[in-house]
């Protein structure tokens, strides 16, 4: 896995963009981490209505919840945080060795808290309770909602990975968001050591909506999300700095981490590794897909050097006709309602399957 190995001494982390007992039991998963360089992993409603709906992995468990009389959402619950610590035990030795920097698995608030602060912070705190890990962080959209909650969850020492972030904007509020919490930890004389965070900043999904816009020839197809991408980085340098970061950074504090998600491309005429080529930013994460990581290490590049020239990207987008600002926007929306979607289909599909074995229970 040479190609692989180039990839993290270029200063980037591999995280695996899926969760599953499947994957899980089969070790799979402790496969990826041993012999494909993968340090951490991420998981969302919509990957957990795959694994439980597509699997017979779980069914054992829910006829054990059903006899129970447990209700379909406390039974994904079940599923889905057992699912997490398996994956933190596989972990472990990368957190370790990292000195708590790298080796964690995420989990989700359920969609339903996007535009609900209070009820997000209380789940997550719940949830971060009940898995008692070090090496888990728990998932929040970056909604306005979202950026309240990542302010309070991290002055109370919780590890957060902000998902569902498309704007170099929102970005910045939920870095400042960060910083806040942080300050108010330290105020309260709260140590800041241990605590992590990473923000996932998705990609592909950017030029999915930016494409449909542009003609077939437009030099700009297919560099709008790695521009928006690279400023986003750039912003992240620039906010991690200075006598404000210093005085945090003195009390123990991290930076939080670029992630970069849905870094799987969408379009056959691109490059199947195009995202994890362009995106080579040390210090930051990619979060692949099995397909794509298996494609990098079987034909990815390391370009000798990536100049990041996202202003001159960014300022033709609007000239072409791609309003960025209003993209990123339909982006956070559909993100949130897809999940909202994915996470009704699978409390249904438990209902379904604790139904027959409650009644033959009875």
């Amino acid at each position: 896995m040479g190609r692989l190995r180039l990839l993290r001494q270029s200063g980037v982390s591999i995280w695996l963009d899926t969760i599953s007992r499947d994957l899980l039991e089969s070790d799979r998963f402790e496969r990826y981490v041993h012999h494909y360089g993968v340090t951490g992993a991420t998981s969302n409603p919509t990957i957990f209505e795959q694994a439980i709906t597509g699997s017979s992995a779980y069914d054992g468990r829910l006829r054990e919840l059903a006899e129970l009389e447990v209700g379909a959402k406390s039974a994904f619950f079940d599923l889905a945080l057992d699912d997490v610590r398996h994956a933190a035990r596989v972990l472990k030795p990368a957190y370790e060795a990292s000195d708590g920097r790298d080796g964690f698995i995420s989990f989700e608030v359920t969609p339903d808290l996007a535009y609900d602060d209070a009820g997000t912070v209380q789940q997550a705190l719940a949830l971060w309770k009940r898995l008692g890990l070090p090496n888990v962080m728990i998932k929040v959209p970056a909604t306005r909602a979202g950026l309240t909650a990542v302010e309070k969850l991290t002055a109370f020492g919780v590890n957060v990975n902000v998902t569902l972030l498309f704007s170099v904007e929102r970005y910045e509020q939920i870095i400042e968001a960060y910083l806040r919490g942080l300050e108010q930890r330290l105020d309260r004389g709260r140590p800041l050591d241990g605590i992590s965070s990473v923000a996932s900043f998705f990609v592909s999904r950017i030029d999915a909506k930016a494409h449909p816009l542009l003609p077939s020839d437009s030099p700009l197809r297919g560099r709008i999300a790695v521009a928006n991408a690279q400023r986003a980085y750039a912003r992240q340098r620039e906010l991690f700095a200075g006598e404000r970061w210093e005085r945090l950074r003195a009390a123990g504090a991290r930076e939080q981490t670029p992630l970069w998600a849905s870094t799987g491309t969408k379009e056959p005429w691109m490059s199947d590794v195009h995202y994890v080529e362009q995106l080579i930013t040390p210090g930051a994460i990619n979060t692949m897909p099995e397909k794509t990581l298996f494609a990098f290490a079987d034909h990815g590049q390391l370009p000798e050097a990536i100049e990041p020239e996202p202003d001159e990207v960014l300022a033709a987008a609007p000239e072409a006709g791609v309003d960025l600002g209003r993209i990123t926007e339909d982006l956070e929306r559909e993100g949130i309602e897809s999940f909202c979607g994915s996470y009704e289909r699978l409390l249904a599909a438990i209902e379904s399957k604790l139904a027959p074995a409650r009644a033959a229970a009875a």
